[in-house]
């Protein structure tokens, strides 16, 4: 970005620099922006629960709640009505509790902490709408104190010697691999059932969901458990969902709002001049890479594994070997390379499945071949945005294709 519109930006977001560090909803250690570690399991009773790296393996996902035109569609038979039901009714009740973050601003009752986080969050909606032209709508301009760590818990499920997670359908908004609940209880049941048919089960929290511009989605108080950078992710990559969306590819979609992600936060921090935190944001990003590539390893031995003629115990006995494998290679770039950077501990002690190896994939794999798209788009979101769409309208089983084929931001 040149120089002499950085100055500009720095003096029209100069505010939201005054307001850095944002002041904390709670003392939760959070190490990573892509993939934050949380601070505890969803519920220690469920089968493959476990904390979760956030981001991209899912802190944050497109959750399906099922509107009023949901409830009246044909409803795919394997969802129960009670399951829409939950969805909408937790929305709604979301929704009502919303406050306009200009209010807030502007009240004089308003605790010093709360406009601080407040007046970032207003900035940092401005800049995506300037600079990454992103959705101008009522988005992320209320404040919802959900008084809890997650607003949903997402379930995925994998057979017990395959990688490949099982997926729901939903009227509206298509197939995704995953679940989502806003009962905790729920999701409890929903794992349950699922482990006794015989799958791997991973139950992770989610701290923001987007209804892809179908109503006006809020400000939670569960993305503001971090500082600006994290809260400037979450917002740039729940709107980039608004801007770009391709019915039943989760992989698609959440690659592309990750680039959407990763580049708006850069912009972001070199625009207000946060040279600090920027060198931090790089430096996660990086760790989260090689952690993301020992994940791929280990996928790729059990794949190899799974497509072989083994017996099912002999299957399992391997498959067992491999986690303690990827494990073992976790602790040593841990006390290596990362010189004792214990952020993804939790997430390695606690189990390992198909079902939550699945989910790393889904928010990762693509990522490489959208960034390059959108340097081949020089940086202009508007064209990248519109190749990605040219992209989307493809049969699925084209589009991993003539993404890596592109040359050109076409």
């Amino acid at each position: 970005m040149p120089q002499h519109k950085v100055s500009r930006i720095q003096a029209r977001y100069r505010y939201a620099q005054q307001t850095r560090p944002l002041p904390k909803l709670a003392q939760i250690r959070a190490p990573l922006y892509h993939s934050r570690i949380v601070a505890k399991p969803i519920s220690p009773r469920a089968p493959g629960t476990s904390e979760q790296p956030y981001g991209h393996t899912v802190k944050r996902i497109v959750f399906r709640t099922l509107l009023l035109m949901g409830l009246t569609s044909a409803l795919s038979g394997c969802i129960a009505p009670s399951y829409y039901a939950e969805s909408l009714g937790g929305h709604l009740k979301i929704m009502a509790a919303r406050q306009p973050v200009a209010k807030l601003i502007d009240d004089p009752s308003t605790s010093d902490p709360l406009r601080a986080r407040m007046t970032s969050a207003s900035a940092i909606r401005q800049f995506a709408i300037d600079e990454l032209a992103l959705p101008d709508n009522k988005s992320y301009r209320s404040y919802v104190d959900i008084g809890r760590d997650y607003v949903t818990l997402a379930v995925f499920a994998a057979p017990e010697f395959s990688l490949t997670p099982r997926v729901w359908c939903f009227p509206v908004f298509g197939c995704v691999p995953y679940r989502g609940f806003f009962s905790r209880e729920s999701a409890t049941k929903s794992a349950e059932k699922l482990n006794r048919q015989g799958l791997d089960v991973h139950i992770t929290g989610v701290t923001a969901y987007s209804t892809l511009g179908w109503s006006s989605d809020p400000l939670l108080s569960t993305m503001f458990r971090s500082d600006e950078t994290h809260l400037a992710a979450l917002v740039f990559h729940e709107l980039a969902h608004q801007r770009v969306y391709v019915d039943d590819d989760s992989a698609f979609n959440e690659a592309f709002a990750v680039v959407v992600e990763r580049t708006g936060v850069r912009a972001w921090l070199r625009a207000t001049g946060n040279a600090a935190a920027l060198r931090r944001y790089e430096a996660n990003l990086k760790r989260h890479a090689e952690f993301l590539d020992l994940l791929s390893q280990t996928r790729m031995e059990l794949r190899d594994l799974y497509s072989g003629t083994k017996t099912t115990a002999q299957k399992r006995a391997a498959k067992s070997g491999a986690i303690d494998r990827l494990r073992k290679r976790h602790r040593q770039v841990r006390d290596t390379r990362w010189n004792g950077y214990r952020g993804y501990d939790a997430w390695i002690d606690a189990p390992i499945n198909n079902a939550k190896l699945a989910a790393t994939a889904v928010y990762n794999d693509q990522v490489p071949a959208f960034m390059r798209l959108f340097e081949l788009c020089s940086g202009d979101y508007e064209r990248f945005y519109a190749a990605v769409r040219s992209i989307g309208a493809l049969d699925r089983a084209d589009r991993p294709g003539a993404l890596a084929a592109d040359n050109a931001c076409n």
